[in-house]
């Protein structure tokens, strides 16, 4: 392993920097075209993504032919310009996540070194790479990889601006990347709270002053004119329509997607200190140890070093912000992250190994190698109790137990061959040796489990794929992974509504099978009749055809119905 530490040990920037990305891209690619979107968000951007494709409908995403109003367009917009681009929506939807992460980390290198020194830029961006939340979002489909890009960028030109500036271009591209970030998810404009600790330290040290100057109040400006590229076009669009769709869909992307949303959450609702003892301990391992080994020069590297105040105080703004309001995700707080691991790189400079933080790390690496392999050997013997917990996915843990086997065994060999290295070089070798076997074995495995292709594909084999399937509470992955044409009655509608329009269209043409869950209660259709398509999701489904109908439904307050032909098409190309 000499030959590849001696290119990180190197004080040239270049050098590091090129050993840098080809390993972040290397980490970042791993996987890519091995599995299709997994619940929970990925099939729903990625079936908006492929109508915006089919139907060349870009400005309001739509699943099943229904508006989506819950977020902004821009990831969607990338995951359809690399589908329209490669052909291959396989390989598509996970590209533009593993971009922004390999942009992240080089960005947080650079910053690092240009604020400090290049070792500490390298620090920083091998324990952003070490962090488990970090590559956890970075190798999937959801939206908030995507902002702590955005904010990252948006951090970058503000620090470069006041810390080694000023640099108005920098000042003014920072904006940009919020009016971005806003329009990809509302909060964006994270990087805005980055001004109150540095307005404290300008006017309390007199520090940067020169970097604030009347021009810094165009900022604003600049964030709204990149916003407005997608909030013009999309008013406009809705005034000249006046159709109740487009004012529904503009009314709730602006208003209860937002402020209604931060204020009043009607999901994920957590306690304050979710994010404080329940997400940043584990998830941001091993910043939080670090932290606390090296508390002493921490503290005293915050007092000396403006700079690195800065930036904690910055996290803590963004902890403290998304504590406050009662609906929380673990990875609400993921755009923090790039700036808390510079942060304690740039703290940490030239510390002495502490000795009990080695030993811990040491023994929490045996400890999780000595649990993949314990979990694999149950696994091949099919312990009952995890034969229950998978019940749902799957009766066959074989494949399961010889992948975390191997992981298991080749995870204890690699950290006992690296023995005598820091503790953690060694979690960075295994974090490496993980995501290339899940990503790549693991992936395979478990594709069929999380998706529901057989399922529908099952049903396709049944009713023939020129007919019509209606379904009723659904997620969207059965839209992606239908051969069938799918017609659905409005994901806003209730259930029973959803039922009453499924009802009259079931009567209303020949070749149409409804498709519903096991477990909810009908009042049009007799569930008796219907024929079991199997299991997807921990639900059975079960498939209705006209037979089942009652003869008698309560009328529909509206009919409205959403049509989608042969969505699974994209598996075939």
């Amino acid at each position: 392993m000499n030959w590849l530490r001696s290119y990180f040990d190197s004080d040239s920037y270049t050098r590091v920097f090129w050993a840098l990305f080809w390993l972040t891209l290397f980490i970042m690619l791993l996987g890519i075209g091995f599995r299709s979107p997994w619940p929970a968000d990925e099939p729903r951007f990625v079936e908006v993504a492929r109508e915006m494709v089919s139907s060349g409908q870009w400005l309001f995403p739509s699943r099943g032919g229904e508006f989506y109003p819950d977020k902004p367009p821009v990831f969607m917009w990338a995951i359809a310009l690399c589908y329209a681009l490669i052909g291959d929506l396989k390989l598509a939807f996970l590209l533009p996540n593993a971009l922004c992460g390999l942009l992240t980390v080089m960005l947080v290198y650079d910053l690092g070194a240009r604020l400090w020194n290049v070792r500490t830029g390298r620090n920083a961006a091998l324990l952003l790479l070490l962090v488990p939340q970090f590559l956890m979002q970075a190798k999937n489909a959801q939206i908030d990889a995507m902002v702590m890009c955005w904010v990252t960028l948006g951090c970058y030109g503000l620090l470069r601006h006041f810390l080694k500036g000023p640099s108005w271009g920098w000042y003014f591209a920072a904006w940009g990347f919020m009016g971005l970030g806003v329009i990809t998810k509302g909060v964006g404009f994270l990087p805005l709270l980055l001004l109150l600790p540095l307005a404290f330290y300008s006017w309390q040290r007199g520090l940067w002053r020169e970097s604030w100057r009347w021009r810094a109040l165009l900022g604003p400006v600049v964030m709204l004119a990149v916003i407005a590229l997608w909030l013009v076009p999309m008013i406009l669009t809705v005034q000249a329509s006046a159709s109740p769709e487009h004012l529904a869909y503009m009314n709730n992307i602006l208003f209860k997607q937002t402020g209604e949303r931060y204020v009043n959450a009607w999901d994920h609702i957590k306690p304050w200190y979710f994010f404080v003892f329940s997400v940043i301990p584990w998830l941001w391992f091993p910043l939080p140890l670090l932290a606390l080994a090296y508390g002493k020069r921490l503290w005293a590297a915050i007092k000396a070093d403006p700079g690195i105040a800065v930036l904690l105080l910055w996290v803590l703004l963004v902890v403290v912000f998304f504590s406050i309001s009662p609906g929380k995700r673990n990875l609400y707080i993921l755009p923090a992250l790039p700036m808390a691991a510079l942060a304690i790189a740039a703290a940490l400079q030239k510390a002495q190994l502490c000795l009990w933080f080695e030993r811990l790390v040491s023994a929490l690496l045996w400890l999780l190698g000595g649990g993949l392999l314990t979990l694999g050997v149950l696994a091949l013997l099919h312990h009952p109790k995890l034969l229950e917990r998978l019940a749902d996915y799957t009766d066959d843990l074989t494949g399961i137990g010889y992948l975390f086997m191997v992981l298991g065994s080749s995870w204890l060999i690699l950290i006992w061959w690296l023995r005598k290295q820091p503790s953690l070089f060694r979690a960075g070798a295994v974090t490496i040796l993980g995501w290339l076997l899940v990503s790549t074995w693991g992936y395979l495995l478990l594709d069929e489990i999380r998706t529901p292709k057989a399922l529908m594909q099952h049903t396709a084999e049944v009713i023939g794929e020129e007919a019509e399937l209606g379904l009723i509470r659904f997620k969207e992955q059965f839209i992606l992974f239908s051969p069938i044409s799918i017609t659905h009655f409005s994901y806003l509608a209730s259930t029973a509504e959803q039922e009453r329009r499924a009802w009259q269209w079931l009567q209303q043409g020949k070749q149409r099978y409804l498709l519903v869950p096991g477990w909810v209660t009908l009042e049009c259709f007799d569930l008796s009749k219907g024929q079991n398509m199997g299991s997807a999701h921990r639900q059975d489904w079960y498939l209705l055809a006209a037979s089942a109908s009652l003869p008698e439904c309560q009328e529909p307050k509206t009919m409205v119905s959403y049509y989608t032909p042969h969505p699974g098409q994209w598996m075939r190309e």
